[in-house]
């Protein structure tokens, strides 16, 4: 009988074992948002909806604008040891079960970053949303053809510069003195090719948001067409 009683207590300790929840390896075990570094799974593309905020096309580029630049949270600097340049480093500091008291949204609306100024509502609200929708590593194509006629500063240039560049070119001490944060200033970059140059990550230009990171060919070919047009302040 005790020869039974404790192949018994073996066969209920292992088991016990193997029915451990153990974390998966794109998540961490409690999402408690520590800092935990995961491995990212690869974005599957679709196209894109409105009602879904897509990690590649809005959370990557407003993170490396607004966080990832030299002298912050980049791999080289890592201020305070952290880094914000890609989904894994950024989904370290995210939550999905309390996204507004994860790391990365309390920093942000709490204005300790960025630096050089506050996101606006809508960057904010977009991270936060992101988040709330899984925090997920997803991207997407734009449905139908990309309109790059009548282009308007206000609604299509500005915004796009906003949300990939001015994290480093605004403020009193922009990078490289140069500010794409108004009409007036944006205007001078055009007409002197360094904007469609850098975006474009031409010959000769340094390429803008990073070597690494692009807008989207559409976002190129409507700011293109807005110098083309005559860099209108409409």
């Amino acid at each position: 009988m005790k020869r039974l009683g404790l192949i018994l207590m073996l066969l209920v300790a292992f088991s016990c074992l193997n029915d451990k929840n153990m974390p998966s390896p794109t998540t961490s075990a409690t999402d408690t948002n520590a800092g935990t570094v995961t491995t990212p799974s690869i974005p599957a593309v679709v196209t894109c909806s409105p009602d879904t905020v897509y990690f590649n096309q809005t959370i990557l580029p407003l993170i490396t604008s607004n966080c990832a630049m030299s002298g912050c949270h980049d791999a080289i600097s890592h201020k305070e040891g952290v880094i914000l340049t890609d989904y894994t480093h950024i989904r370290a500091y995210s939550s999905t079960t309390n996204p507004s008291g994860s790391t990365l949204y309390r920093s942000i609306v709490t204005g300790y970053m960025p630096p050089k100024g506050p996101l606006t509502s809508t960057q904010m609200a977009s991270i936060l949303k992101w988040m709330q929708q899984g925090a997920k590593n997803n991207s997407c194509v734009a449905s139908g053809n990309c309109v790059a006629t009548n282009v308007s500063f206000a609604n299509t240039v500005l915004p796009t510069l906003r949300t990939n560049c001015t994290g480093c070119h605004s403020g009193t001490t922009p990078s490289a003195g140069i500010d794409l944060n108004s009409y007036a200033t944006v205007k001078v970059q055009a007409a002197n090719g360094k904007l469609v140059g850098s975006i474009s990550h031409a010959a000769g230009y340094i390429a803008m948001p990073s070597a690494t990171v692009s807008i989207s060919p559409c976002e190129i070919s409507q700011i293109k067409a807005w110098v083309t047009e005559g860099t209108l302040n409409n």
